[in-house]
């Protein structure tokens, strides 16, 4: 459909690691920062923040998990992506608590990658919405040290069991404990982003969050008159469709793009 079009400035190539192959989209110089998209998937909405990424001195790394790459937004496309191939798909965990997602295990495949291509102390991830949690996951690799949770949104709180699911997070106590070693290990820490009020990342989660690794979660909890608006009756993306010219997201991004660089040797 030449939705990739979007993407045309970004180094395209196939990456491969066990039985997943996944297009990942490339840009920049300097140390790298994996950019993992939200729902429903590469959108033209996610590139603005790549590109903040590329200017602040870094390669961005931005695999296509789902959807199709450079495809604008519409509700039929992300209810489409959302019920017709992630929640059933064996390579993403929707629903359970205490348990990361297979295809984070590629993540870190490329994570590796990238910190050999590119240098610097380590690599940055970010992960958003769906995706939000795969920044923590992926701290099982040595060379990720910079983590960034944008509104984590898994497991899901929506259908039956929900309240209960509220203050899970998608990693396991394998993960959580390897990432608490390392923050302390290593002088690391991470960072969470979210709107306060925001239905699909409860205050709970955050809350579970801060209690597991106290003052190494860097917590911000937005205000939505904060927001740009956007298509959900609640602000939802706090570094793209909702990120304002000025005010707290702007803050936010200003603040992860610094530890960005922080961490990954820029500076």
């Amino acid at each position: 459909m030449g939705w990739d079009k979007a993407l045309a400035d970004f180094e395209r190539f196939d990456f491969t690691d066990g039985p997943w192959t996944r297009p990942v989209f490339k840009r920049g110089s300097g140390p790298a920062v994996v950019v993992i998209h939200e729902m429903p998937g590469l959108h033209p909405q996610v590139l603005p923040f790549a590109n903040r990424v590329v200017s602040a001195g870094m390669t961005v790394y931005c695999p296509s998990l789902f959807g199709d790459p450079g495809r604008p937004l519409s509700n039929g496309y992300a209810m489409g992506t959302m019920f017709k191939g992630i929640c059933i798909s064996r390579e993403f965990n929707a629903w359970a608590a205490g348990r990361s997602s297979p295809i984070v295990e590629w993540l870190r495949a490329l994570a590796r990658k990238a910190h050999a291509e590119c240098g610097g102390k380590g690599v940055g991830a970010i992960g958003m919405c769906f995706t939000g949690g795969f920044a923590l996951a992926m701290m099982t690799e040595p060379s990720v040290v910079a983590p960034v949770l944008s509104q984590p949104s898994l497991p899901l709180v929506m259908g039956p069991g929900g309240a209960k699911r509220a203050g899970g997070v998608d990693a396991s106590p394998e993960e959580i404990a390897c990432a608490k070693r390392r923050f302390a290990d290593e002088d690391l820490s991470m960072i969470g982003l979210r709107f306060e009020g925001d239905p699909l990342v409860p205050r709970e989660r955050f809350d579970a969050l801060q209690a597991e690794f106290g003052d190494k979660f860097e917590r911000w909890d937005i205000d939505p008159s904060q927001a740009r608006p956007g298509p959900l009756k609640h602000p939802h993306s706090v570094l793209t469709i909702n990120l304002k010219d000025s005010g707290k997201t702007q803050d936010a991004l200003i603040r992860v793009l610094a530890f960005f660089r922080e961490k990954t040797g820029v500076c």
